[in-house]
């Protein structure tokens, strides 16, 4: 079973993609609501995957991707963006992000982007 890193600064963003990802045969890993967050959970806790927010306070998606990547250059992150990122994400997969999902999203859309990934 695929373990998820969940990050996202809104509680509910979280919960929803927790209760998709669970449905669908992943193990949630961990949450967070800040890339700072992020990046020291995913070093204590090295999740397969990380589903990545891009806009957050303290640290941006971006800059946590980077950081998770200098500590894991094989991690496998999914940014997920609202409409009118797009710069964001081409600057994210030129990064390292291996994917990314367009806010809002059905669950299919999700599940299967972690799927392809896992």
């Amino acid at each position: 079973m695929k373990r998820v890193l969940i990050v996202d600064d809104a509680a509910f963003m979280r919960v929803s993609i927790r209760n998709m990802v669970t449905k669908n045969g992943f193990e949630v890993a961990g949450e967070a609501e800040n890339g700072q967050v992020a990046v020291q959970k995913y070093a204590d806790l090295r999740p397969d995957i990380v589903t990545m927010d891009i806009t957050m306070p303290e640290m941006n998606g971006l800059d946590a991707l980077k950081a998770i990547r200098q500590i894991d250059p094989a991690a496998v992150v999914v940014m997920v963006s609202a409409l009118g990122q797009e710069s964001m994400v081409r600057d994210a997969v030129l990064s390292g992000a291996k994917g990314f999902v367009v806010k809002p999203f059905k669950e299919e859309t999700i599940t299967a982007a972690l799927a392809k990934l896992g």
